[in-house]
């Protein structure tokens, strides 16, 4: 059954208010996770409303959070999301970084006390539409062991960038650095699917097709090593950086009782203009992209996501299975 954004937002919106979050913690959240349904994305979409509701009731996050700004200078920003949901703390943190970048050039803004960040390139849409280059990650609860490790130490954090382009939908890339992304588990095992051999590992460390007790042990990580050494790029450059809690640290968010996540978050605007200028930048872009779809097959990365958002505006509403809607409603 298609439901519009509109209407799925207010939902959303009326839930987490009712669970106690206060409508500038509310209203940001349900536009990510409203928008991550459309993109095709329900892993981080409205699956998550029940964990959003659990861990308000449960303490896990401040529903009258307020992310406010805990050290700068010309070209960084340290955002505290205060316990928060993250959403309205990366609105605030890539805003910053914009404005800044406008003015030197480049800016990182970084965050700590966060939740969990969902689609992470939702959040860089707003750096292409400024005609800015945008990089962005984020730790998140161990689910991946180090390399050669068995022990989950690592989230699965996730990466993304965005490229803009004139005239052009912008090139959008985004990845977790397990396998696939955690919340594929969630979503199989709430439909009592099995999951392929390389996702995951069970507790004792070993292969598993079973979501759940893939849940219970850990992730592999994309590309073996080279993909566990990138999770420790990013679980450095958002905790060490910014005083968050390692992955290891925070309580996995698949339980409603645990600590608050504290996790951490972190964005890189670049402003083409202030290198060799954005012709320059726009006529190289468009001869990589060129030479890119002169192969058949070549999918530019983003293009999907971006289609099934304007699939889901032309068709007036977004294909949201009706027990859903009456789970998430059921929970105001």
């Amino acid at each position: 059954m298609l439901h519009s954004r509109a209407a799925l937002t207010a939902l959303i919106n009326d839930v987490l208010q009712k669970a106690g979050a206060s409508p500038a913690q509310s209203a940001p959240t349900a536009l990510a996770l409203v928008a991550a349904e459309a993109s095709g994305l329900p892993s981080h979409g409205l699956s998550r409303v029940p964990m959003y509701v659990a861990h308000l009731k449960a303490g896990r996050v401040m529903g009258n959070a307020v992310p406010f700004i805990a050290n700068q200078r010309a070209s960084a920003v340290l955002i505290d999301a205060a316990n928060g949901f993250a959403f309205p703390a990366c609105r605030l943190a890539v805003d910053e970084a914009i404005t800044r970048a406008r003015a030197t050039g480049i800016a990182i803004a970084a965050i700590t006390n966060s939740h969990h960040s969902g689609m992470s390139s939702y959040h860089l849409d707003a750096v292409a539409d400024a005609g800015m280059v945008g990089i962005a990650c984020s730790n998140s609860p161990a689910a991946m062991p180090a390399a050669g490790g068995k022990r989950p130490i690592f989230g699965t954090n996730p990466i993304a960038a965005i490229f803009p382009r004139s005239g052009a939908r912008p090139l959008s890339i985004d990845l977790s650095l397990s396998e696939v992304a955690r919340g594929k588990l969630m979503v199989a095992a709430k439909k009592g699917e099995s999951i392929p051999l390389g996702w995951a590992l069970d507790a004792e460390g070993q292969p598993t097709t079973d979501p759940q007790k893939g849940m219970q042990g850990s992730m592999l990580p994309m590309g073996g090593v080279k993909g566990a050494m990138l999770a420790l790029i990013v679980e450095l450059l958002v905790t060490t950086l910014t005083g968050a809690h390692f992955g290891a640290e925070a309580d996995t968010f698949f339980e409603d009782e645990g600590n608050q996540p504290r996790l951490g978050q972190a964005f890189i605007v670049i402003d083409p203009g202030a290198l060799a200028g954005t012709a320059v930048y726009a006529e190289r872009i468009e001869a990589l992209i060129a030479a890119m779809l002169v192969d058949e097959g070549v999918r530019l990365p983003g293009q999907r996501r971006f289609d099934l958002l304007a699939r889901a505006e032309a068709a007036a509403g977004i294909e949201v299975p009706q027990a859903t809607i009456d789970a998430i409603a059921a929970l105001a």
